[in-house]
């Protein structure tokens, strides 16, 4: 397709978008509560939609006073006779993907389903407002005369029972028209590859040689197979091999670990980078201005909406509140209600609103601690529970610990770090760390998928912490006893620094 037409094309959509968005930027709440009630209308004969009698809601008081909260352990057992082929469960379109993602308490892996609308409305949708915005706040782009270098999943896709599952980008990748494969490196064959070891060099010997104009993928990721292709390649910074390059479309962690690493090998000030935020759930918010640090909420895609304000979260007094009440400046829990049949799902993400005219967010983390600096997702079931696992096996016993990420530099992989006091030590403490290592990589798949052969982490490295270190800590933070504790896992080094200078 010539570049031209290309432009006309994606002028002609935005124009067309423009106008959706500024309906739902100005009636934001009544954009909302009418998308709810088409969600309840369409599933009211679902065996969900029987269970509360959607067919009787009138207001989102009802909806809100019927349907429960649900997190995944919840879902599950529905997720499964989904996935073995049942239908009409928790929405009336059969449901033929499932995105594996890892996170869950009690499971490895989860399984969210993806039904035909949140693949054209929400995820594609996102995809091309995004692109679309882009060109709007710069007209001379030259993005479609080159391709966009996407960083997909590791997995494939696996069918099951006339199902099939595999990572978001996979199904994304697997599912997409013909035009958007044109535009895109590497090949479908490359980019659904399982094995990172070998889609790695076949990534950079296929996308070297192309003329890349945008890079699309998770920083962590895409950083290592940046600095592979500059290896191969000898070059010194990524606009020598790919001269027209201008934006990064990033999302899944926070960039700010890799900024500086980012701007040594783009150094320019005139290159973009554009925010997402995007989950297996759904897409919920795009950068849409450049230079921003806020992300626009969008308020059509098939997503409706909740908060529970996180001083309240987990609580008796907890509150769940619909966008007409948020606040500026505070923390929230975000509930949504899809057109894939999740209904007033806790994703575990927090975001805090910097404008409520338009609705704009930062990301601010999870509802748990956890690391995921890197992709991993670990969170502090996880920690609990490896530790437990190397403990027995190496007879030892463990007072406390926390943990932190230390952050790639220049060409340095990133690792966790580690400061466990122990009541009794391992006999050899290098087995416990590797015994730590394995069973961290045994429950969660996404920190396995990063340790796989040192791709992304190197092993975690464990400072035995000298007696009553945790103490003394709290103690000179003035925190001993009622609630404080310490802060098992954080994606910050703050407390990892300020303990290992107490510990030398």
């Amino acid at each position: 397709m010539p570049i031209p037409l290309v432009h006309s094309v994606a002028s002609w959509f935005l124009k067309k978008r423009i106008h959706q968005m500024e309906l739902f930027i100005k009636y934001p709440h009544e954009v909302q509560f009418e998308l709810l009630n088409k969600l309840i209308y369409k599933a009211r004969n679902t065996e969900v939609g029987r269970q509360y009698d959607f067919a009787s809601i009138q207001t989102y008081e009802d909806f809100a006073r019927r349907v429960p909260l649900q997190q995944y352990e919840d879902f599950e057992p529905q997720i499964e006779r989904s996935r073995r082929g049942e239908n009409n469960i928790f929405w009336p379109t059969p449901i033929k993907w499932f995105a594996k993602s890892s996170g869950t308490t009690n499971a490895k892996s989860k399984f969210i389903p993806v039904s035909d609308e949140s693949l054209e409305k929400c995820h594609y949708a996102a995809g091309k407002d995004l692109l679309c915005t882009y060109l709007n706040n710069n007209p001379n782009s030259q993005l479609f005369s080159g391709k966009s270098l996407r960083l997909g999943g590791s997995k494939e896709l696996y069918s099951r029972n006339g199902t099939q599952f595999g990572d978001l980008s996979a199904i994304l990748i697997d599912n997409m028209p013909f035009w958007a494969e044109y535009s895109s490196t590497p090949s479908n064959e490359v980019s659904l590859m399982s094995n990172w070891e070998v889609k790695m060099p076949a990534i950079v010997n296929e996308t070297i040689k192309e003329n890349v104009t945008s890079l699309a993928g998770v920083p962590s990721w895409m950083l290592v197979l940046l600095n592979n292709a500059l290896e191969a390649s000898g070059r010194d910074n990524l606009f020598e091999i790919w001269p027209n390059l201008e934006v990064y479309f990033h999302g899944g962690v926070n960039f700010a670990p890799y900024a500086d690493q980012y701007q040594k090998i783009l150094p320019t000030g005139s290159f973009r980078y554009y925010e997402i935020y995007n989950a297996s759930e759904g897409f919920f918010a795009i950068q849409d201005s450049n230079d921003s640090k806020e992300l626009l909420l969008m308020l059509d895609y098939g997503v409706f909406y909740e908060f529970i304000p996180m001083d309240s979260f987990g609580t008796p007094e907890e509150k769940v509140i619909p966008l007409s009440e948020v606040g500026l400046g505070k923390n929230y829990a975000v509930l949504i209600t899809t057109n894939a049949g999740l209904w007033r799902y806790k994703i575990g993400d927090t975001i805090r609103f910097t404008s409520l005219d338009p609705y704009r967010i930062k990301v601010t983390g999870r509802t748990k601690h956890h690391i995921n600096v890197f992709g991993e997702e670990l969170i502090i079931e996880n920690a609990d529970e490896a530790l437990k696992k190397a403990s027995q096996q190496t007879e030892c016993e463990i007072v406390d610990y926390t943990a932190a990420p230390v952050f790639m530099q220049d060409k340095e992989k990133g690792s966790h770090e580690w400061i466990i006091e122990f009541k009794t030590p391992p006999a050899d403490f290098n087995f416990f760390v590797e015994c730590l290592d394995k069973h961290l990589q045994s429950i969660n798949s996404d920190y396995e998928a990063k340790r796989f052969n040192n791709m992304t982490l190197n092993p975690p490295k464990v400072h035995p912490a000298r007696e009553k270190l945790f103490y003394d800590w709290l103690k000179k933070r003035d925190k001993l006893g009622g609630q404080h504790k310490i802060p098992r896992l954080s994606n910050q080094r703050t407390y990892v620094e300020e303990l290992l200078e107490m510990n030398s």
